[in-house]
């Protein structure tokens, strides 16, 4: 109860409203570049695909606004969630454009902005391929040529490891 407490105190001093004043009326929640100022900040997140991802995974009702319902919801998850419910939200956050499965070109998408790019290197997106080759060979139970919602959950619970094997999308231990 304390810790759902401090959520909401967090929630409210984010949309700058007293604690008092918490009519049911009047829709107040976070917008995009409150929440993704909060992720930087205090996850330190830097990717704005994974942001935007985290931030359309937290707002449920796709309003583009967090409530304070949703705002606990996804903390809970992204916070202290059990393996499966973070194998779904990780999912999810990968699945870019939400048709249920883990693409080649969503990896590619997520993979470019987690490597550093070699001035030397003739054609940086090369090493990215490859990446998403390891990936689907690591992956791909089916081997369909795209990850499922089945193929990723069996590949987490081998190694725990590639939870976020396409870009950090939960907080570290800190």
């Amino acid at each position: 109860k304390s810790e759902v407490e401090c959520l909401i105190k967090l929630f409210n001093a984010l949309v700058k409203r007293p604690a008092q004043s918490s009519s049911r009326f009047t829709r107040v929640g976070l917008d995009r570049t409150v929440f993704r100022d909060s992720l930087h900040s205090a996850f330190g997140m830097t990717d704005v695909v994974v942001m935007d991802r985290v931030f359309r995974i937290f707002d449920r009702d796709n309003d583009n606004c967090i409530s304070v319902v949703e705002w606990v919801e996804g903390l809970s998850v992204f916070l202290r969630g059990t393996l499966e419910e973070r194998i779904k939200y990780c999912f999810e956050v990968y699945d870019l454009n939400g048709d249920g499965y883990i693409s080649r070109e969503e990896m590619f998408q997520m993979l470019k902005n987690s490597l550093l790019k070699q001035p030397s290197e003739e054609d940086p997106d090369e090493g990215i391929k490859d990446l998403v080759d390891i990936a689907l060979k690591k992956m791909d139970c089916d081997h369909d040529g795209k990850l499922s919602f089945m193929d990723f959950e069996k590949a987490v619970r081998d190694e725990n490891l590639l939870l976020e094997a396409f870009g950090p999308c939960l907080p570290d231990l800190k």
